[in-house]
């Protein structure tokens, strides 16, 4: 099996796990979304700490805090992930999955709006009007529902914002979730203090339950080593297109499995958002196309004068 398969099966494995989550957060309706989030801190830095230590990577992590601008930025990057963690395990709690479906559809094209502001990325018309449709698919279900789909562009907007910072960090992604993971410790750790303390914890009621909250480390942390393999082996449009699989599960947890309502100011604006994606898509296949072209000629060029 060659390196771009293992990552192509690291890239699925990755979404799936992403994909289907919400079921497991959907069987812990009972536990309040805050002791969910803590467990999920707690138990996916065991998992990365220990897989940094087993690699003798522990002074590396530690490193990164030397920097002051690292751990401004990595306490920013906390405040996304910790947010957008939240707001996903609330809106499946809460019977709106399909919002959190919408949020990671639209979140690769409000990344490309991010993009171009911050990093002054350029953006061919295809991506463009990509975008432009997703305003307008986003604009008729907030006219047809008669409020905007707040969950989804928070959610878009957060993880958006996570890149951006991650970006400017410039540091390993195993690295740099464990940094971020270790500074919500202390916040995890308040609350499962509190939720003792209150008598509110569900964790330890019973087996089912506190098997889940401890699952959710593995479900959390497993995904992204995958995906960071995969990222190392397969070229961003692989990777981007296959991203996809994600919220297309969430979808399906939604209305297939969860019951979800889905009207058609839902499917409109869901169709101009897969046209959308389809269209983004395109351009990145043209791109990634014409990268290569440009590399074989480079080389063709260096043989010939060599």
């Amino acid at each position: 099996m060659t390196d771009a398969t293992k990552g192509l099966f690291a890239m699925i494995a990755a979404c799936v796990v992403w994909g289907l989550s919400p079921v497991v957060f959907r069987e812990l309706t009972g536990v309040p979304p805050l002791e969910i989030l803590a467990h999920r801190t707690f138990w996916s830095l065991a998992i990365f700490g220990m897989l940094l230590a087993l690699r003798g990577r522990i002074p590396e992590l530690l490193g990164v805090f030397r920097k002051p601008w690292n751990t401004i930025l990595l306490c920013f990057a906390a405040c996304m992930i910790f947010g957008g963690w939240y707001l996903f395990i609330w809106a499946v709690q809460s019977g709106r999955t399909t919002e959190t479906a919408m949020g990671f559809y639209i979140s690769p094209l409000v990344a490309v709006a991010f993009g171009r502001i911050v990093f002054r990325d350029r953006l061919n018309g295809l991506q463009w009007f990509a975008v432009a449709m997703v305003a307008v698919a986003v604009s008729l279900l907030a006219f047809g529902l008669g409020a905007p789909p707040w969950i989804a562009l928070t959610l878009a907007t957060s993880f958006g914002l996570y890149g951006v910072i991650k970006k400017r960090l410039g540091l390993g992604p195993v690295v740099s979730v464990t940094a971020e993971i270790a500074l919500l410790l202390p916040v995890a750790l308040v609350i499962l203090w509190q939720s003792s303390h209150n008598g509110t914890m569900q964790f330890g009621r019973d087996f089912w339950t506190s098997g889940l909250l401890i699952f959710a480390g593995p479900m959390t942390a497993l995904p992204l080593i995958w995906f960071s393999y995969a990222v190392s082996k397969l070229t961003m449009t692989t990777t981007g297109l296959i991203s996809y699989l994600n919220p297309t599960l969430q979808f399906f947890c939604a209305v297939v499995l969860f019951s979800e309502p889905f009207t058609l100011w839902h499917s409109t604006a869901f169709a101009l958002i897969w046209i959308a994606l389809a269209l983004y898509s395109v351009s990145l296949l043209r791109q990634e196309r014409q990268r290569r072209k440009s590399a074989i000629a480079l080389v063709a060029s260096g043989t010939t004068v060599m």
